[in-house]
């Protein structure tokens, strides 16, 4: 059978393994984040975001990696402090991850395989900041690049709750 969104965990900045069983029947947002990119102001968008619509329904998971231009170098205390310290995340942040390779956390090879980017490696994450949406059965409904940011998401978020 084909796995689906549900089947997968993943581990938390704080240690915890949490299943994505947790999100059924929720508008899921999963982001691939640094702490040193040129994008990271986006962190308190998606704050924004979640804050918004997270009583109708939306999660935000935030994953970081370390695999674009090593703008993720910090273990999870670092990690946690930007994201929490600097920009007041909420939202649920996971351990650090790769995004593409053989050792991509198999979240994202799943991702990847439902929703393909544009270009020629299109699989392939480009950048930090690159966002999937999932809707309440855990099917991706969208892929964003690092360029669209959580406000221009807002309206397709909010069709989707």
């Amino acid at each position: 059978m084909e796995q689906n969104f549900y089947d997968f965990k993943a581990i938390s900045l704080q240690k915890k393994e949490i299943s994505m069983e947790e999100y059924r029947g929720k508008v899921v947002l999963i982001v691939n984040t640094a702490s040193k990119c040129g994008f990271t102001p986006q962190y308190e968008g998606l704050e924004k975001l979640y804050e918004k619509y997270q009583d109708k329904g939306l999660v935000i998971l935030g994953f970081p990696c370390n695999q674009f231009a090593n703008q993720e170098p910090g273990g999870e205390k670092e990690i946690a402090s930007t994201c929490m310290v600097n920009y007041g995340v909420t939202f649920q942040m996971f351990s650090k991850i790769d995004v593409n390779g053989d050792n991509a956390h198999p979240i994202y090879k799943w991702l990847k395989s439902q929703k393909k980017g544009r270009g020629l490696f299109s699989s392939k994450i480009k950048w930090n900041f690159t966002k999937f949406l999932l809707d309440r059965d855990g099917n991706v409904i969208g892929r964003y690049g690092s360029m669209v940011t959580p406000e221009q998401l807002d309206p397709i978020i909010a069709k989707a709750l």
